[in-house]
């Protein structure tokens, strides 16, 4: 399925709190300049999107408490994402490292929000339900109804590539079959010591993990609440094989471009 000429390479992941009064004024100026100013017009960035967290989904976040992802587990209300082009990486960060410096030097930030997690994810890898999937590369653009982020950490002992090959050829099917979920991309954390995040003007929450984590964004064609019962299933039976544990998973809805929905449903 990706073998077109437009794959993606890696992405941006960013989830952020507005404080508490500023929900509408922080929505706006995502959406209506930042989106656009800070990410979608840098060079070799294709694709980008947004989705929220009520406090009703955030509440079936689990595991509860703190966790490597958000500390607490309830953090990050706003989740943006964004695409960049196989091999554009270098050009596209090194552009966005120079223009979120002069955002903010021209009054085009927000003080008032608070990030939970955001890093860059490279090394994608795919997984669908279907034999003629949408491609992930198109998934932004497809009016899925939800998403799944799950992040999961081999057990102690285990190699990424024995987790790796029990996702691929037994946990995920498990979950997708018969399933609302269409299709999953995972990543790994850029490592840390790359420094391509090191001069952005705030704190950006919770740190990049270890690059053995699988960071997974699952798309789903109903809304999370209809089919969370099998992430939990999906995580039970990670545990259950020895093999990883599921430390973060969060369900989230698409934002409604335009439109201050779910605003007041954050808390």
């Amino acid at each position: 399925m990706n073998d077109h000429p437009i794959r993606v390479g890696s992405m941006l992941f960013t989830m952020v709190d507005p404080e508490k009064g500023y929900e509408v004024e922080y929505n706006r100026w995502y959406e209506r300049d930042h989106f656009y100013a800070g990410c979608m017009i840098g060079p070799k960035l294709f694709a980008g999107k947004r989705w929220v967290a009520t406090k009703e989904l955030k509440d079936l976040r689990f595991p509860r408490g703190d966790t490597p992802v958000a500390s607490p587990v309830e953090a990050g209300s706003y989740l943006a994402i964004y695409y960049v082009l196989e091999g554009g990486h270098d050009e596209h960060f090194a552009w966005a490292s120079d223009q979120v410096v002069w955002l903010y030097q021209n009054n085009r930030g927000f003080p008032n929000r608070v990030h939970a997690h955001t890093v860059l994810l490279e090394r994608p890898g795919y997984h669908y339900r279907d034999a003629d999937p949408v491609p992930v590369e198109l998934a932004f653009d497809h009016p899925y109804k939800g998403l799944g982020v799950v992040a999961v950490d081999p057990a102690d002992g285990v190699s990424e590539e024995q987790l790796v090959a029990h996702l691929n050829d037994e946990a995920v099917p498990a979950l997708m079959v018969d399933s609302p979920v269409a299709s999953m991309v995972s990543w790994h954390y850029q490592d840390a010591s790359s420094g391509d995040t090191d001069r952005a003007p705030m704190d950006l929450g919770m740190p990049p993990g270890p690059t053995d984590r699988q960071l997974q964004c699952f798309f789903l064609e109903d809304e999370p609440t209809a089919v969370w019962d099998r992430f939990r299933a999906y995580a039970d039976g990670i545990s259950a094989s020895g093999l990883g544990e599921v430390v973060y998973a969060a369900p989230f809805l698409p934002t409604i471009v335009g439109t201050d929905t779910y605003t007041d449903q954050l808390w």
